[in-house]
């Protein structure tokens, strides 16, 4: 099959040449305009940083932030994850209490602000529930290998309430978003399969695990990607409670530095990085399940 080559069009020159002008004159405003003396100089030794004691290089504050933005949105993920497919379930169960159940929590969450449900969760559950459930005692008491991986895999024992409140928030908050993808997905296989599932004699619960599920998940999977990708930009805003994560760490560094404009275009480069491998790894999984379907 011959494919024909692009051609670009005057409107495709004229858009360019408009775009380089304002590309231009923001370049000109930033360097005549603002009266601001730059520094990249300074950035590298906040990403990375020489350990006399160990002699190797470690990560610095922004590294140190962005790999907890990067946890924190894994864990955020495996709980919305978890909490999405339970109340996708219901959203679709014959059950009228489960569907409210899980209606009332997709709309409750959706329409409150991220911001609101982030300090209800840092007041309730980092002030009142992980005192009396004695967290901090045990992580404080625990060997120093057992602290080391609560440190790798979650937070340092210092850190690990306002860490523990935002991971909350963040996954519930996904989690209604997450819920609606899977009752979509399910809702996307037709009647007939259903019908097929209860002709066979398989009971509602035995059709939704054995036929239902396989067939949704192929089409559940891209979008649960990209709600990945969004969990990523939206754990920012659990900076607010003091989570060491890369907006919080580039907002200390602002402060101490002055350095404004090189720290946040360092911290908006990691994050296109990160969501923008992310998307290519969300782009991979879309063609591999588009040829697996075939």
């Amino acid at each position: 099959m011959k494919t024909s080559r692009y051609r670009p069009t005057l409107l495709d020159v004229v858009l360019l040449l408009m775009l380089a002008a304002a590309g231009g004159y923001l370049v000109y405003r930033i360097r005549i305009g603002l009266n601001y003396s730059w520094n990249w100089g300074a950035i590298p030794q906040f990403l990375v940083r020489f350990d006399a004691e160990s002699a190797r290089w470690v990560p610095n504050v922004l590294l140190q932030g962005l790999l907890t933005t990067i946890r924190l949105s894994l864990w955020a993920t495996v709980l919305a994850t978890i909490i999405g497919v339970v109340m996708g379930m219901f959203r679709v169960s014959p059950v009228i209490f489960r569907r409210m159940v899980a209606r009332s929590y997709v709309e409750l969450t959706r329409n409150m602000p991220p911001l609101v449900l982030v300090f209800i969760f840092y007041y309730f559950i980092s002030a009142q529930m992980l005192p009396s459930l004695g967290i901090e005692g045990f992580v404080r008491s625990a060997s120093e290998e057992t602290r080391s991986l609560i440190a790798a895999l979650f937070a340092p024992a210092r850190l690990l309430s306002p860490f523990l409140a935002g991971l909350a928030a963040l996954a519930i908050f996904e989690g209604a978003y997450i819920t609606e993808i899977v009752r979509a997905g399910i809702q996307s296989i037709g009647r007939g399969q259903w019908e097929a599932a209860s002709a066979l004699g398989f009971t509602r619960g035995q059709s939704l695990r054995h036929i239902i599920l396989p067939r949704a998940i192929r089409r559940i999977l891209p979008p649960l990607a990209g709600q990945f990708i969004s969990t990523i930009k939206d754990s920012a805003i659990v900076s607010v409670i003091s989570i060491q994560e890369l907006t919080f760490q580039g907002l200390e560094l602002m402060a101490s530095t002055h350095l404004t404009f090189e720290i946040w275009i360092t911290i908006t480069g990691l994050y296109l990085l990160l969501t923008l491998s992310c998307a290519a790894a969300v782009g991979r999984i879309e063609v591999w399940m588009g040829s697996a379907g075939r």
